[in-house]
């Protein structure tokens, strides 16, 4: 009789330990790797999969995910799985769902937190957090046991979320919590360690707004925490040995470089694990990412004793906009303002676009750094720039233009062909719908900040168009993915969703790695699984005998001829009743296995399994089921 449910047949086998792939048999029982060898026996087994010829992996990890309200609507979560990709790490960036919807006297927190940080519209969050039953975070981990999870999950405490519950919205941004409030605090967020929750996340960018009246101008409660706060939530996170997730403040280097101390264990008697975005190359600053290398160095020394890496996207990092709804303008005070306004708003943004001093404002801030003669662009020409917005017309790429001869060129392309047409030659129109849209132009065309306000006054959110933020090219990327103060697998998926789509980054870090060979691939393969999972304290990301049987198969001569930024798309998806952006690759993931199971078929796709039955589950914090032994015998 057979005795084992799958045998994987003549794989090169990647375990996720770094070692070099070798061909060998892996056979899976009851959810778990029980065998792996040469030439072991078929009749063994009730299944044999051919896996001749290509990668099996262990399924690999999204550190940095926005999940937390698919998954509620969702909890297949087949966008993520079709990429290989088995354990998601959600509640960061300070956002997540583990109080609940918190809704109270009017105030919606999600929507007001979520909607302008990860550009979800308020539709879309109100609809998930229909869904939610619980508020707080031991029921949040038990509800998962009621959904038909896809791939496995962990949460983050988030912060913002944290302050919120504890003092209100209101007063979670306008005062210092007390004593007491800070008390509570920690009582909760150490009760959350011992449930086997990821860690503490935190916030520190300076383009966070909260989205609801009369808080628009306002950053998300997370900023209004000083230093002393974080240091005591911090103690409990560094007690048992989790993680502190956070994004660094970057309008001023030396506070960002003061509170990443925190991670240091010479300073504060215990190493903490510091999980902070991220390591890019900028395209308007491209040296920051070593500055941000170089700080983790230090800190890491044996001077400091700590433990701080960077997360590192495995692909470009290409930023959709729809007129003014995009995450790349709310650095600039008045682009944000424009945000700030519901997105059915129009009139309101007409308004504000026709007030002078307005105008005035965001000339000189779309112009700052740009004009040459000044110390804001000698700055940026040094790579420092006041500002990382990307405002350079040629960098600016039409994708669903007004007019479709747009498409593919930059701002400078067609706005030098509108500047001849405004002086008097109609000839360069190349055809009846450019002349047309040239005619619409009623300012003078001075320079690109002009261009720019004309657009957004005459089409609004009506014209599409990417830039591409950091790692262009793909130049630095494999770099960055190998360095020893990075880790890779940050993708943020389920976030932004209709300006970018990063699922494929785990399977673009492969494609790099490919290119330098097998034993490039191993290390790149551990850095996207086993390397997070021990970091994260999670059991996931191994092959080994007795790993659960999580696992990816990838045709790897797929990689060779794909480019992610063809297989983007934004297409309507149901569960949202609304747009997002996805990419979807071809033939690179033959299959995909949860517990055993076959989910993803690169053939067919979703396989009935997927949605229909529990397959992941929440995966605790690897000493959390210790640590409740221990309670309940002094129980």
């Amino acid at each position: 009789m057979a005795q084992w449910d799958l045998l994987f047949s003549g794989a090169t086998v990647f375990d996720g330990e770094g070692t070099p792939g070798r061909v060998e048999d892996v056979a899976v029982n009851s959810g778990v790797i029980v065998a792996r060898g040469l030439n072991l026996p078929h009749d063994a087994a009730k299944k044999v999969i051919d896996a001749k010829g290509k990668w099996l992996l262990p399924g690999m990890l999204d550190i940095h995910t926005h999940l937390d309200l698919e998954v509620e609507v969702a909890p297949a979560l087949d966008e993520v799985v079709r990429h290989g990709t088995t354990t998601v790490l959600v509640g960061n960036c300070s956002l997540g769902t583990c109080f609940g919807a918190q809704e109270s006297e009017g105030q919606e927190p999600i929507v007001d937190c979520f909607t302008r940080v990860e550009n979800i519209p308020k539709a879309v969050l109100r609809t998930c957090a229909k869904k939610m039953t619980w508020d707080n975070p031991e029921d949040y981990l038990a509800h998962f046991d009621t959904l038909n999870l896809g791939p496995n999950i962990a949460a983050f405490v988030p912060h913002s979320m944290l302050r919120i519950e504890v003092m209100g919205l209101e007063a979670s941004i306008s005062r210092a919590p007390t004593e007491v409030e800070l008390q509570k605090m920690e009582a909760i967020l150490e009760g959350a360690m011992k449930l086997g929750y990821l860690g503490l996340s935190t916030d520190g960018l300076p383009f966070h707004y909260l989205s609801n009246d009369p808080h628009t101008e306002k950053r998300i409660p997370t900023q209004f925490a000083s230093f002393n706060e974080l240091r005591r939530l911090l103690k409990v996170v560094r007690k048992y040995d989790r993680v502190w997730q956070t994004t660094p403040i970057i309008e001023n280097r030396l506070k960002a470089l003061f509170y990443f101390t925190l991670t240091s264990g010479r300073l504060f008697g215990k190493p903490l694990k510091t999980s902070a975005l991220s390591a890019m190359e900028m395209t308007a600053a491209p040296k920051s990412a070593k500055l941000f290398l170089g700080v983790a160095k230090l800190l890491n020394s044996k001077l400091l004793d700590g433990r701080l890496h960077f997360q590192a996207l495995g692909t470009n990092f290409r930023v959709w906009s729809d007129g003014i709804v995009s995450p790349l303008f709310e650095e600039l005070s008045s682009t944000a303002e424009l945000i700030a306004l519901e997105y059915d708003d129009y009139e309101g943004r007409q308004r504000l676009m026709g007030n002078v001093e307005w105008v005035a404002r965001f000339r000189k801030e779309w112009r700052h750094g740009r004009t040459g003669d000044d110390f804001a662009s000698w700055k940026a020409r040094r790579g420092l720039p006041d500002s990382l917005v990307i405002r350079e017309p040629e960098k600016l790429i039409f994708d669903g233009a007004p007019c479709a001869d747009w498409d593919g060129e930059s701002f400078a392309q067609v706005m030098s062909r509108a500047q001849l047409f405004k002086s008097g030659d109609r000839s360069c129109a190349r055809s009846d719908s450019e002349r047309e849209a040239f005619d619409k132009i009623d300012i003078e065309l001075r320079d690109d900040a002009d261009f720019v306000l004309h657009m957004l006054r005459t089409y609004d959110k009506s014209f599409r168009f990417y830039a591409d933020v950091a790692n262009a090219e793909n130049r630095s990327t494999l770099a960055f993915l190998l360095h020893e103060n990075t880790l890779p697998g940050f993708n943020d998926s389920g976030a932004h969703i209709t300006n970018m789509a990063f699922f494929d980054s785990n399977l673009m870090s492969l494609k790099l790695a490919k290119e330098q060979g097998e034993d490039v691939v191993a290390k790149v393969v551990k850095r996207l699984t086993k390397d997070p999972a021990d970091i994260f304290g999670l059991d996931a990301g191994s092959l080994v005998l007795g790993a659960r049987a999580d696992m990816v198969l990838i045709n790897p001569d797929a990689l060779d001829n794909w480019q992610s930024d063809e297989t983007r798309e934004l297409v309507y998806r149901d569960i949202f009743e609304h747009e997002q952006m996805v990419n979807r690759p071809d033939g690179i993931v033959d299959t995909v296995y949860i517990a055993g199971e076959m989910v993803w078929d690169g053939v067919h796709g979703a396989t009935d399994v997927l949605g229909k039955k529990p397959l992941g589950k929440y995966l605790r914090s690897a000493d959390a089921d210790v640590i409740c032994e221990q309670t309940e015998a002094a129980a």
